[in-house]
């Protein structure tokens, strides 16, 4: 099979930094707001209304163009795009992407499915359409663009989980050579627990009918605890396995990247990977829960800061919604700054 690399990343933040005072006026005394999974984040950025996710895509697109050339977009044979709160629930994202920024892909996926491990599954799904075809270069988007206009709706904003998902969008160019290889990925579905998370208006009336009610994605107190406890599990446990089949302790990786739901997440990975927290990055304080934008976003500002060295191993790994779906993948690194 030909080596398929993740060769360069790039991330946009929509907006001024929003402080959790915007939050704090609105709150309201409850029970979950003691939830470890609610504790807030210091800052998270806010898509604007009439901000679209294809904006922020073909705004990260414009640092990836000055990195690769003018004709970047004429390279791109494959399109995958992930979009929390779709502004064209029919059409997706990627078609109207395609336009802007004047590509002629042969194939155009929006993946909905995969929450916040949608980046490992959109690699995987573009490593093997790569691998398998005549296409050469694919672009794969994860934008998270839900925290604005979901989380500040009046009577959502009082609730303990408002102030903690940000928006932003992460890209990532991949290219059939070898100069970034990723050397494995693991995906894996749970079903069984696919009906733990809830999606409703708060009252009868369905998202897409006229009438009161504001949407939001809901758990009850007892499913919070069982999120918990298999995030707690699963994420590492596929990135144990890619690190067993790639043959490197999981102490040795030198950047682990995962999703970034709280900080307790953060720290039992870590150390259930034996990992300092050093080596564990995230931008959880300075952009909330990005859901599947953020470990593109968290990639992107390791490597324009200079702290990923080029050779080294990369790890990510994230589950998504209850944990219907985890994914991991290991990269050999060597992207552009």
């Amino acid at each position: 099979m030909p080596q398929v690399s993740l060769v360069d990343v790039a991330s946009y933040l929509p907006g001024d930094p929003v402080p959790t005072e915007y939050f704090t006026q609105f709150s309201r005394s409850e029970r979950m707001a003691k939830n470890v999974m609610f504790r807030s984040p210091a800052g998270r950025h806010h898509v604007g209304r009439d901000e679209t996710a294809v904006d922020m895509a073909e705004k990260a697109f414009a640092v990836l163009r000055e990195r690769h050339g003018a004709g970047l977009a004429d390279e791109i044979d494959i399109i995958i795009t992930h979009t929390q709160l779709p502004d064209n629930p029919v059409l997706g994202a990627g078609p109207e992407l395609a336009r802007r920024l004047g590509a002629t892909p042969s194939q155009v996926l929006d993946v909905h499915n995969s929450g916040c491990a949608a980046f490992v599954q959109m690699m995987a799904m573009a490593r093997m359409m790569l691998a398998t075809s005549d296409a050469k270069t694919a672009l794969i988007v994860a934008a998270q663009n839900c925290a604005g206009p979901v989380f500040t709706q009046p009577d959502i904003r009082k609730l303990a989980q408002a102030p903690v998902p940000g928006d932003g969008c992460g890209i990532g160019l991949l290219r059939k050579d070898g100069s970034a290889p990723i050397l494995d990925i693991e995906t894996r579905t749970y079903p069984e627990f696919a009906g733990d998370m809830d999606f409703s208006t708060n009252g009868e009336r369905k998202y897409w009918e006229p009438g009161e009610g504001q949407p939001c994605v809901t758990f009850s107190e007892s499913k919070i605890t069982k999120v918990f406890a298999r995030g707690n599990r699963l994420v590492p446990e596929v990135a144990l396995t890619v690190c067993d089949r790639i043959g490197v302790k999981s102490r040795d990786i030198d950047t682990f990247v995962t999703n970034q739901p709280n900080r307790l997440f953060l720290r039992n990975w870590h150390d259930a990977l034996e990992l300092p927290a050093e080596r564990h990055p995230d931008t959880f304080d300075q952009c909330g829960n990005l859901f599947a934008a953020g470990i593109p976003v968290t990639l992107d500002t390791e490597n324009r800061a200079g702290r990923l060295r080029n050779g080294s191993v990369v790890l990510l790994s994230a589950f998504a919604h209850a944990g219907d779906f985890a994914g991991a993948a290991a990269i050999r690194w060597g992207a552009a700054r």
